[in-house]
C-alpha cells in the first residue's frame, strides 16, 4: 500500500460523490458556523458592555429627563438596556401628558413597552443561535451517514475482489471515516459556543428584567408623588 494512496486528500478525492457530498456540507457548516461564532462573539461582548456603561449613567443620579435627551440625541444600537430605558420613559411621558389618566395605567403602559423592547432584544441576542443548535445536533449524524455509505461501497467493492486483504479494506473505510470526523469538528465547536452563548444571553436578559423592574418602581413613585 503506497503512502500517498493513505494521504487525506487521496482519501477525499477517491470517495464517492455522496460521500464528497456529504464532506462538503459538513465543511460548509463549520466555515457557516465559526462566522455566526465571532460574530456573536462581537456581539454579546458589545451588549455586555454597553449595558454597563449605561447602567452606571443610570445610577449616577443624572436626571431621567436628561439621560432621555442623551440616549435620544445619541442612541446606542448595541445597548439593550438603553432600549428599554428609552421605551419605557417615552411611554411614561406620553401616558402622563394625556389628562386624567390613572396612575396604575401608566405603569401598565409603561410595563408593556418595556416587555416589548425586552422581547426585541432577547430576539438579537438569539439571532443565529438556532443555526449552532441544528449543526451541533445534526453534524454526527450526517457524518455518520457518510461513513455508513462508505463503508457499504468498501464492502460492495470487496465482492469482486478474490481475496481480501488490509490493503484492499483499509483505504475505503479510511476516506468513509473521514466524514465522521468533519461531522465531529463542525458540531463539537458549535454545540460549545452555543452553550456558551445561551448562558451569556440569559444573563444580560436576566438583567434587562431586573433592570426593568427597578426602573418601574422608580417611575411608580414619581407618577404617585405628582398625584399627591
Amino acid at each position: 500500500m503506497q503512502a500517498d494512496q493513505m494521504s487525506m486528500w487521496h482519501l477525499v478525492s477517491s470517495a464517492s460523490v455522496l460521500v464528497q457530498l456529504v464532506m462538503l456540507t459538513l465543511i460548509a457548516a463549520s466555515v457557516a458556523s465559526w462566522i455566526i461564532i465571532f460574530q456573536r462573539t462581537t456581539a454579546l461582548r458589545a451588549a455586555k458592555s454597553s449595558l454597563d456603561d449605561f447602567e452606571e449613567r443610570f445610577w449616577s443620579g443624572i436626571d431621567l429627563s436628561k439621560l432621555y435627551r442623551q440616549v435620544t440625541g445619541t442612541p446606542n444600537a448595541d445597548s439593550g438596556m438603553e432600549q428599554i430605558f428609552r421605551a419605557g420613559f417615552k411611554e411614561f411621558s406620553r401616558m402622563r401628558q394625556q389628562p386624567g389618566v390613572d396612575p396604575e395605567a401608566v405603569m401598565d403602559a409603561v410595563q408593556r413597552s418595556m416587555r416589548v423592547a425586552i422581547s426585541r432584544e432577547e430576539e438579537k441576542l438569539d439571532n443565529n443561535l438556532s443555526f449552532l443548535a441544528t449543526v451541533g445536533s445534526t453534524s454526527p449524524y450526517i457524518g455518520l451517514f457518510g461513513t455508513v455509505w462508505g463503508i457499504m461501497n468498501s464492502f460492495r467493492g470487496l465482492a469482486t475482489v478474490q481475496q481480501a486483504t488490509l490493503a484492499t479494506v483499509a483505504p475505503g473505510i479510511a476516506e468513509a471515516l473521514i466524514a465522521t470526523a468533519i461531522g465531529l469538528f463542525a458540531a463539537i465547536p458549535a454545540v460549545i459556543a452555543y452553550n456558551r452563548f445561551s448562558a451569556r444571553s440569559e444573563m444580560l436578559i436576566g438583567r434587562y428584567y431586573t433592570f426593568a423592574d427597578e426602573f418601574s418602581s422608580i417611575l411608580h413613585r414619581r407618577v404617585h408623588a405628582s398625584e399627591e
